[in-house]
Order: C-alpha cells, then structure tokens, then sequence
C-alpha cells in the first residue's frame, strides 16, 4: 500500500489507467523499441485529501533539453500570463524594483512582463531548450530543479524575492515540502506566493481524465493546498478560479498571520466538501465515469472508420498521451496527429506511435474529422479553424461529454 507524499498516510489507488509512456516523449522509429512505460495508477489520500499518481517516472525523463512544450506558442496564454503578471504588479509589488521569482517559467512567456516592468526577476526552468529561448527573450533565466538548497543559493546571490510564482509547474512535483521550505526562505515576511494548476474540483466534475498523466504528480484542490502549506507555517489567503487547461485555480499564500484571509478560501472548501472530494466514493464514481468516456470515444471512432471516413488528432499534447493509451486509440483509428511544434513534427505519439505531421498536413487537405486534443484552447482553435468547419470538417470531443460538433 502507497503512501501519501504529503502527510505519509497510506491510501488505497482508485484507479489505474494502465502502462503508460512518457506523455511528451515523441519519438522516432529508431526509439521504438528502448521507449520507457510505467504503471500509471492514481490515489486518493484521506486524511490531506491530496490526489496523486502512485509512481512518477524520474524527473530527468520528463524535463530535459528536447522538452516538447513552449508556453508562447498560444496567443491566449501570452494574453492570460501577462493578465497574471498585471496583477501581481498591481495588487501584491511594493515598489517598481521589486524581486520577482518564477518557478517553471518555460520561455519566459510570463516573466518578460516583469522584465519590461523593469523589475527584478529570476526564471527556474529545470529545460534547457525552454531556459535557453526565455534567455534570448531578455529573460534572466538559470536552468536548475528548484528545492531548499537552491534557494539558499538564490537569496545569498539575489536576496529575497517579493513574489513567488508558478503556473502549471507545483503539481508536478513530487518532493513538496522541499519545494515549500524553499519558498519559506526565499520569501520576504511581506512577501507573497502566487501560482495555478488544473484544479481538482473540474476533473471530477467535466470527467477530464487527460490531466492524468506523468508530469502530473498531484492534482490540487483548496483542501490540499490548505494543509500542505499549513505543515510550513505558511498561509493560504485566497483563491482565484481560472479557466485555463481546462479549469484551474489560482492559489496565493503568505506567511502565517502575514494576511487577512480572502471569504473565497472558506467559500471553496464548502464547494469541494459538497463536491464531495472527502470521500472515496466520489473517486469510484469518477472511475465509472472515465470507463464510460473509453467506451463511448472508441465506438465512436470505430463507427466513423467503418463508414470510411477520415480522422486526424488536432495537437500532439501531453493530455492526448492519456487518451490514446488509456483508449487504445492507434494509427487504425487515427490517421494522423497534426501540431505547429517542430520538435514533434515527423516523429510519433508516445506508445500508439501515431504519425505527428506538419499542422500543414491538416490545413491544405482536410480530414472528415478532427479529434481536438486541445480542447483547454478550444475558443482559440475554433476561431483559427472555421475554413475546416466550412469545408465540412467535424470536431470530436471528449471533455466534458463524447460527442461530434454539428
């Protein structure tokens, strides 16, 4: 029996999805046969009420010099993270020459609006290829997994950071309170912490089951982040629910009795306790609910191919590892995966080994129908895409129901 990473307690898994691939590890044929699985199983702990996968693959094999992510390459999120950043410097910086801290900051796609704030800022981003774009972006940027020895490096070099930031990087790693004694030092008394993930309460709700998969080692509601950072003599102050990845919540934390606590935080721990995430039962029934959304994609699929129709995945995303896996989803039912990032471009999908071609592939000869699997950008892509629909192009969709958009 597993246990919890937060608090040790030892939990039952309620769900297993199957051997699962790393989730951005697109590769060539030569790499077909050394390709690396792991059980991907998912727990529930009751006592902090923390959700996690049993076992996570090492660190090293998910973010490394050929990490398949570059957060600019949406226009919304370069809209979303500068709003993000906006209102930081507003609402928590005390001065124009602040220090701001941020933890997985990718290409930068956020800290330059520091940066052209004219304030301090430092980058932790553990990807060299990511590290090295935010650099060239004018981004201060050092290429490190952040935890408590690291930090003491960064205050003895920098001093104290005003802010703390994280977006879609906490719930991927599994050593918290490493991660949460290093913010304790690194921040200012008066300082705050600041960051978003996807957020429990909407996997459960729209059945989104690809924000399962290894990079995700935890999915947060306020219930758990309350009591992880309350382990550390640290406060959560409030709560912002965000609509990006499908559903997120901002979470912000200072230093215990440092700030007035938002009504919001007491407003969502009622919600989650009606949502019912306390209860195991709510973790089988999500279980049902994700066996359904298996069966009813494939005979889907399956129906469409026998009428001769062609299929083709819209966005070689980390989420459609899951799906296809967890569906067993090939190249039978799916032609092909489409994307704009080069480093996925004519190689294929982790463990189906479906082809990733040019988004070009996509555009200059339709499919009969596309399988969005990135459907947390579904606005921006509809309207990118209306030539496909008014060519007679359907979408698929798996979150929150399985159905075909007329």
């Amino acid at each position: 029996m597993p246990s919890c990473r937060i608090c040790k307690t030892n939990y039952d898994p309620f769900l297993s999805f199957g051997n699962m691939p790393i989730a951005n590890g697109f590769l060539t044929k030569e790499q077909f046969d050394a390709e690396y699985f792991f059980e991907l199983q998912v727990g529930f702990c009751p006592e902090c009420k923390m959700v996690q996968i049993v076992n996570q693959p090492n660190r090293e094999m998910m973010f490394h010099e050929n990490y398949a992510f570059y957060s600019s390459t949406s226009q919304n999120m370069k809209l979303h993270f500068k709003q993000f950043a906006e209102t930081v410097m507003k609402k928590y910086l005390p001065s124009e020459k602040s220090f701001v801290v941020e933890l997985g900051s990718n290409d930068g796609i956020m800290l330059k609006n520091f940066a052209s704030a004219g304030h301090k800022h430092l980058g932790i981003e553990p990807s060299a290829n990511v590290a090295k774009a935010a650099i060239e972006n004018g981004v201060n940027t050092i290429c490190e997994f952040f935890d408590e020895d690291l930090a003491h490096k960064i205050v003895n070099e920098y001093g104290q950071a005003d802010a703390f930031l994280g977006a879609n990087v906490m719930c991927h790693i599994p050593y918290l309170h490493s991660i949460v004694e290093g913010i304790k030092l690194l921040l200012k008394p008066e300082g705050i912490v600041m960051f978003e993930d996807p957020y429990l309460g909407d996997v459960i709700e729209k059945t989104s089951y690809d924000q399962i998969y290894d990079e995700h080692a935890f999915l947060f509601s306020v219930h758990s982040i309350q009591y992880l950072f309350n382990m550390h003599n640290m406060e959560l102050v409030d709560v912002e629910p965000q609509e990006t990845h499908g559903g997120s919540m901002r979470y912000i934390i200072g230093h215990k009795e440092k700030r007035s606590v938002s009504s919001n935080v007491q407003k969502y721990l009622e919600k989650e306790k009606n949502l019912g995430i306390g209860s195991i039962g709510t973790y089988y029934m999500f279980k049902n609910n994700c066996e359904k959304f298996k069966h009813d994609l494939v005979n889907l699929l399956n129906d469409i191919k026998k009428d001769g129709k062609s299929i083709a995945g819209y966005a070689a995303t980390s989420k459609s590892t899951t799906i296809i896996n967890y569906c067993g989803i090939t190249a039978d039912q799916l032609d092909y995966i489409c994307d704009t990032t080069p480093i996925k471009q004519n190689k294929f999908s982790p463990g189906a080994h479906i082809p990733v071609k040019a988004y070009e592939n996509f555009s200059n000869s339709y499919p009969d129908y596309a399988l969005l699997f990135a459907y947390n950008h579904m606005e921006e892509i509809m309207k990118k895409e209306t030539r496909f629909v008014d060519q007679g192009g359907k979408w698929i969709l798996y979150v929150p129901e399985v159905k075909v958009l007329q």
